[in-house]
Order: structure tokens, then sequence, then C-alpha cells
């Protein structure tokens, strides 16, 4: 139990991460019209919308409090995409793939953070899903040239 406290801290690290994920599809999809663009956009959405959940669940079965917000990574996320709105859909898919480069290096970098469980969770569950979802938004991006 010694690093349950450690465990949530770094959890609550990604749970921030991927609720800015979120809020930045959110808000990247209020400016795309096209529906094969909008539904792949949509559906890595789900992928970090389903991420929140199951962090918020390992956070609490460790006895943690889920954090709400993303966070100042929402607020650069926020930034870094009403830049890429302003610039069209092409700018704002590269802003996106460049906070799903983040998260994936998030998660291999803090890994190692975590212990037993937690560090199987996040090895087995979440950073394979976080390079599905890097994949395909990367797939997208070459298909707009």
């Amino acid at each position: 139990m010694a690093h349950a406290s450690k465990d949530v801290e770094t959890l609550n690290s990604f749970l921030r991460g991927e609720i800015s994920a979120v809020e930045t599809y959110r808000q990247a999809l209020g400016h795309v019209s096209d529906d094969r663009l909008r539904g792949a956009l949509e559906d890595c959405q789900h992928d970090h919308e389903h991420r929140v959940e199951e962090l918020r669940e390992r956070i609490r079965k460790l006895g943690g409090e889920p954090a709400e917000g993303s966070g100042v990574w929402g607020t650069f996320a926020k930034l870094v995409q009403a830049g890429a709105d302003v610039l069209g859909e092409k700018t704002a898919i590269q802003a996106l793939e460049e906070g799903e480069d983040h998260g994936l290096h998030d998660y291999q970098r803090d890994v190692d953070q975590v212990h037993g469980e937690a560090r199987r969770f996040v090895k087995l569950e979440l950073l394979p899903a976080q390079k599905r979802t890097h994949e395909r938004l990367s797939r997208l991006k070459r298909t707009l040239h």
C-alpha cells in the first residue's frame, strides 16, 4: 500500500492528460465539417473518453480521488487548438497529432512510476490503447496531404 499514493498521483497525471485530449477533440470537432474526418476524430475522442473512465475507476480502486479537470495541460491544449482552428482542418489535425505524441510520451516516460497492478494496467491497457489512437490520427493526417 506504500506505493498507492504515488500510483494515484501518477494515474491522476495520466487522467488529466486524457481529459485534456477529450476537451481538445471536442473543440476541434466544432470546426470540422467533412463527415469522414469527423467520424475519425470522434473515434479518437471516444478512445480518450474510455481511458478517462478506466483511469477514474482504477484511481478509486486505489483509494484515491480522480482529478476533475485537465489542469495546465488543458489550458495549453486549448491554446494550441485555438490557433489551429483559425488556420483550418489540416492544422487542427496537426495540433491533435502533437497532443497524441505528448500523451504517448507521458505514458512511456512515467509507466515505471507506478507499481504492481497499476503498472500492468498502464503497460497492457493504457499504453497500447494510446498507441492505437496515435496511429489512427497519424493515418488520418497522411490522407489529408
